[in-house]
């Protein structure tokens, strides 16, 4: 008796081989080196974060999670390095809301679509965002910035970490609230921008709570406002924008792991668990903290609807703010 003869078997043989083959891939991964693609420049809180993860999880898989710097456009030149990878596991990106649900609507052409291009695997952290201002600038509240702002229309100067990233929509969200001008600045990361406003180059940064909170504890920098709906527990002292002057003002930069879409279920659930492990670790889960950052933890599919849900919230402000970056 032949197995060929015998289609009901031979589909059976074939459901047992799949699924000895994903176990077998599932034991095996991964059996080489992994990089975790870092879209931004070193010194924001997307670096700061990519590499406690990868440092952490080098730690749990067995092989080196190399993190690899690939800023440009917003974080788009990363985020579509990795989505034309081939899914397998070994190329994966932190990605956040500047790249994944405000570049859609940013970016007339963006090469890649982060719903179907990639596999979400999990999201790691939220971190609030500061403004954080040079001390030479006469304000010392947000009420008074927004009052030097009118009387001087135009001659404040605001970095960022780049066209479409998170701290040029968050000003650009908060001008929109405030009524307020101000002249803008890219810099290929959060950290350049940040080094150009401590050196009096511009006036004004919105950056992520990791990056800036030791410049405005020696006092190269001054904060004036925190993006998020609460005070927060490392600058108790620092009102929220909202109370401070801006109502119902609220931007948080969230960050999560992608693999390219197609990446093997076996595959995507060791990453999972392994990430996972990784945020919910005391030794990370201090290290954010102590930053103002939130860890947090999804399924895949929790991650996957948050980006959806994300778009839909930010395309109608980013419209109506009338931000475009090409």
């Amino acid at each position: 008796m032949k197995l060929r003869d015998h289609p009901l078997l031979l589909g059976l043989a074939v459901l047992l081989g799949v699924a000895v083959a994903q176990e077998a891939g599932a034991q095996e991964y991964p059996a080489k080196t992994i990089r975790l693609i870092i879209p931004f420049a070193p010194g924001g809180a997307n670096d700061i974060l990519g590499r406690l993860i990868a440092a952490r999880l080098s730690e749990t898989v067995g092989q080196q999670v190399v993190p690899d710097n690939r800023p440009g456009a917003g974080g788009s030149i990363g985020a579509e390095l990795v989505a034309k990878s081939p899914p397998d596991g070994y190329m994966l990106v932190i990605g956040h809301i500047g790249t994944l649900a405000v570049n859609p609507t940013l970016y007339r052409k963006l090469g890649y679509n982060p719903v179907s291009d990639f596999q979400p695997i999990s999201l790691v952290a939220k971190v609030p965002s500061i403004m954080v201002v040079h001390p030479s600038v006469p304000a010392r509240s947000l009420k008074e910035l927004i009052a030097l702002a009118k009387s001087r229309l135009g001659a404040l100067v605001y970095g960022s970490g780049g066209n479409g990233g998170a701290g040029h929509l968050a000003t650009e969200y908060f001008k929109l609230m405030a009524k307020v001008d101000m002249v803008h600045v890219p810099y290929r990361g959060t950290g350049a921008a940040l080094v150009d406003l401590i050196a009096g180059q511009t006036q004004l940064v919105f950056a992520g709570v990791p990056g800036a909170a030791a410049h405005v504890r020696s006092g190269r920098l001054r904060a004036l406002g925190v993006s998020t709906s609460t005070r927060l527990a490392v600058f108790p002292e620092l009102p929220t924008i909202a109370e401070a002057g801006v109502p119902g003002y609220e931007v948080t930069q969230w960050y999560g792991v992608l693999a390219p879409a197609g990446t093997p279920k076996a595959v995507v659930d060791r990453l999972h668990k392994e990430i996972v492990s990784a945020v919910k670790s005391k030794q990370m889960h201090e290290r954010l903290t102590a930053d103002g950052s939130e860890p947090i933890t999804s399924t895949p599919e929790e991650f996957a609807s948050y980006i959806k849900s994300e778009i839909a919230r930010w395309a109608p402000v980013i419209r109506a703010a009338g931000i475009r970056v090409d």
